[in-house]
């Protein structure tokens, strides 16, 4: 099963927790210092809410966008498809982002959205980014293209991207201009 991603940076983690459970009616999969996901069977969604670090905006903002799928092989064929059709990607395998181990590809929207197709292998004990990788970027050096490691509560990590479910296209729709990112 393929699902979107959603992930908010928010100023008030617990808040946001309990707001989203009665929301939604149901409480998160996982919940990690500074962390918590949700994912709801109807409408099939990943939520992901990160705290913000003290002195951030106290209005909830997009971190990043993606999409869940169910095996490395999506994500290799996803990857294949953002290529064919002259998107510059940026494939990570076995990194550890958002307290688990995955296997990913990002690109980036018109607006330098960062979008990733993405399969979580296994738990982690780390919300903070493997060396390398796109995740885990400050809010600062999203902006700059200059990704750097930062603390739990700081991280805007997981950066996402459409799955290679439906085969007509739509999901790419929204990242139609290549990124700056490097491109394998």
């Amino acid at each position: 099963m393929s699902r979107v991603q959603l992930a908010l940076r928010v100023p008030d983690l617990q808040a946001s927790i309990a707001f989203y459970t009665k929301l939604f009616g149901t409480e998160p999969a996982k919940l990690r210092d500074g962390y918590a996901n949700f994912a709801i069977a109807e409408p099939p969604l990943k939520l992901v809410l990160i705290q913000g670090k003290d002195g951030e905006e106290t209005r909830t903002r997009m971190d990043h966008l993606g999409v869940e799928v169910d095996t490395t092989e999506a994500v290799h064929a996803a990857t294949t498809r953002l290529a064919d059709a002259g998107l510059t990607t940026d494939v990570e395998d076995d990194t550890t982002c958002c307290y688990a181990l995955q296997d990913k590809v990002w690109v980036h929207g018109p607006g330098q959205e960062p979008w990733e197709v993405y399969v979580v292998k296994a738990d982690a004990d780390s919300l903070t980014r493997s060396q390398g990788s796109s995740c885990c970027a400050t809010p600062a050096a999203a902006e700059t293209d200059a990704p750097e490691p930062v603390a739990a509560s700081s991280s805007a990590c997981c950066w996402r991207f459409p799955s290679s479910g439906g085969g007509d296209g739509s999901a790419t729709a929204a990242a139609s201009t290549a990124s700056p990112s490097s491109s394998r």
